[in-house]
Parts: C-alpha cells; sequence; structure tokens
C-alpha cells in the first residue's frame, strides 16, 4: 500500500477513497477504514512489538487506557471490559464529571421515575466494576503520544503506557462567579436548559447569556416556561441573526440589555434575581424560580494542546464515521469532542463507540 507521510500524518489509501466514493457507499467505506488500520500498523510496525511479542509483555502495557469518567467514560469501560481489553480508567478531579451536580435526570433511557446525578453515576461505575475494569482515582497530569505504546503521567509523578488511549474527559460549564450562584446550584441554578428545563414547566425563569446556545436554550425555555427573562451583558447578541431574530420574536421572552447579574435571591431555592443596568447604573429584581446559565462550557482538554487536533475551542477532532482522533490508538468520546449534543445519553454513546473502536483497533494489529 502506497504512503505518504508528512510529519506525525499519515495519508492512507483509506482517505483518498473516502474522498473520492459517495458517503453512502457502505463497502467503500469498510475497505477505507481497514486502509487507514493497515496504515497504522505500518506506521508502528516495530513499536507494537512489546504487545505481539510474549518476551516483552513483562512490559505491562495497558491494553486500553481511559482518561476521565462521566457516562462516556464509565459506558467505555463497560464495553471494553465485556471486550476483554482489561481497562484502566483514571476518574480524573470531578469523578462522575457533570451529573455530579445534577440532582434530578429524568431524559435518562431506563428510569422511569428519575434518578439523581451521583447515584447514576455510581450505577454506572459498579458496572463497568462488575465486568473487571480498573477504576482508580487520580488525574492525567501530561501525555506523550510520540512514539509507542503512548505514555500518560498521573499527577505528575507516576507514567504508563497504553496500547489505546480514550479519552473523555468532559466538558466544564463557564459560570459567573457568584457567590449565590453555587450556593443554589442544582437547587434552581443549572447550566443546561434542555436537562432540567422540565422542572419549571409553566414558572418564569432568567438565562444568561448572548451567544447561539443561550438562543437556543431560551428558545426551549420559551415552549415550556410562561415567562424568560434573557440577561445581555452588551447592546448586542454574538448569536447569529437567525437565532436572534427567533428570540426577539417570542412573546414570552424579554431581552434586557446592558444588563449583569449581581445576585441570584434565594435560600432553599431560586427565587429571583438582583440585576443592574451597566450603563444607567439602576438595579432592579427580577422574581424567577429558575436560573440559566448559558455563557458557554470550556472542554477539559487542555493537556491534549499540540497533541491532539482540535477546533478553536478546545473541542477534539474525531473522525466523522468513528471516535478515532488523529493520533493512531487515540480515541475522543463525551462532551470532550461534542459541542453540539451535550448530553449523558450521547456521551454514553460515543463511550460505547469508542470501546468498539479501540478493540477493532487492537484486533488490526494483533491480526
Amino acid at each position: 500500500m502506497a504512503l505518504l507521510i508528512v510529519g506525525a500524518n499519515v495519508v492512507s489509501n483509506g482517505e483518498r477513497l473516502r474522498k473520492t466514493f459517495p458517503k453512502n457507499d457502505s463497502s467503500i467505506f469498510e475497505r477505507a477504514n481497514l486502509l487507514d488500520m493497515q496504515a497504522d500498523k505500518a506506521k508502528f510496525a516495530s513499536r507494537f512489538e512489546c504487545i505481539t511479542n510474549p518476551e516483552l509483555m513483562d512490559k505491562q502495557v495497558i491494553s486500553c487506557l481511559i482518561i476521565g469518567s462521566g457516562p462516556a467514560g464509565y459506558t467505555a469501560a463497560i464495553y471494553a471490559s465485556r471486550a476483554g481489553l482489561k481497562p484502566v480508567l483514571y476518574t480524573g478531579p470531578e469523578p462522575g464529571g457533570q451529573l455530579m451536580i445534577t440532582n434530578d435526570v429524568e431524559n435518562f433511557p431506563g428510569y422511569p421515575d428519575g434518578i439523581m446525578g451521583p447515584q447514576m453515576m455510581e450505577d454506572l461505575r459498579k458496572q463497568s466494576e462488575r465486568f473487571g475494569a480498573d477504576i482508580r482515582s487520580g488525574m492525567v497530569t501530561s501525555v506523550d503520544f510520540s512514539s509507542f505504546p503512548l505514555k500518560v503521567t498521573v499527577d505528575e509523578e507516576k507514567t504508563f503506557e497504553a496500547a489505546t488511549i480514550i479519552i473523555s474527559t468532559g466538558a466544564s460549564a463557564k459560570w459567573l462567579g457568584i457567590e449565590s450562584e453555587s450556593r443554589l446550584n442544582g437547587k434552581g441554578v443549572s447550566a443546561c436548559a434542555v436537562c432540567d428545563g422540565f422542572f419549571f414547566r409553566g414558572q418564569d425563569v432568567i438565562i444568561v447569556g448572548a451567544g447561539d446556545t443561550a438562543c437556543e436554550e431560551a428558545t426551549y425555555l420559551s415552549k415550556l416556561c410562561r415567562k424568560v427573562t434573557m440577561l445581555v451583558r452588551r447592546g448586542e447578541m454574538r448569536a447569529s441573526t437567525i437565532m436572534q431574530n427567533r428570540v426577539l420574536s417570542t412573546p414570552n421572552i424579554e431581552v434586557l440589555w446592558n444588563t449583569e447579574t449581581l445576585e441570584i435571591l434565594g435560600e432553599e431555592g431560586v427565587e429571583g434575581a438582583r440585576v443592574r443596568n451597566i450603563q444607567t447604573g439602576e438595579e432592579q429584581t427580577i422574581t424567577a424560580t429558575g436560573f440559566f446559565v448559558a455563557i458557554g462550557h470550556q472542554p477539559n482538554t487542555r493537556i491534549f494542546n499540540g497533541v491532539i487536533d482540535m477546533d478553536e475551542n478546545g473541542y477534539i477532532h474525531t473522525d466523522k464515521v468513528s471516535t478515532r482522533t488523529n493520533v493512531a490508538g487515540v480515541f475522543a468520546c463525551g462532551d470532550a469532542q461534542d459541542h453540539i449534543y451535550r448530553q449523558a445519553i450521547t456521551a454514553a454513546g460515543t463511550g460505547c463507540m469508542a470501546a468498539l473502536d479501540a478493540e477493532r483497533y487492537l484486533s488490526s494489529i494483533e491480526h
């Protein structure tokens, strides 16, 4: 097979096939994937000896190392364990991810009465351990993907080698940074309208933000809530024109321009917010039972800067038909690579995909 090697990238016949043939030709895609796996094998032929040569197995190379927990990481661990990969998962600084601060999860299939976010994460963890996943506390602080086996350093002191890596580090919501916001988080304060809007049907809510996501979530809330007050810090939005028009034409959405939040009111739950007009200095109190923050998310991918291809916001690029990244043997799933859906169920789905991709990748090497 002809290969054109440019720096660390391998351009294979598989990639050429994808560009040449229609996307709906499944046979061509299967052949493309096979050719790319062969290209990866050719690229790392001598380095793969440590997992294919029994005499070198004492190096204890981990077959599948998962970085990060949450729905994506734990699901990847379940599938990788059942495939016999004996995965090792490092939970990261926030085991369970964003669902650990979510009180009620009612949109995940299989829980007709809903479930507490922390309990759901504990269930997923126990399920992965049942099949043999090695769940460890610790944070991966640096990586070296320049050679095989792939290397990661945990807590800046322990270095491990792995044949495959699954990145499931998730993303963190950006917050306003005021005391009342953290105190009432999960008690009416939320960073996900799709997740929690259902609980505020027929009520008045506030949403902060000015981008496409904020407009989309404000529109979503308007279908459930009696009134949505949208707080925009400037005299204009960053959102696309079509999204702005959608918000401004919705009768039960009121936009307060040049407005910032001073305090979210309430003790046991949200009762409203005290806000200020930045231009006039005038303060007012808005009555509401829900407060949504939609000022963006930050993917937890900083340690992969310069190593893994990402977009301008830090979300990892993956192959359109798989979870493969630009580095052979490295796969990404969950919110670390998904800036569109950001749901527990979609994260779990890509976690399954990443484990299956890792298994097939290892099989292609061994055979």
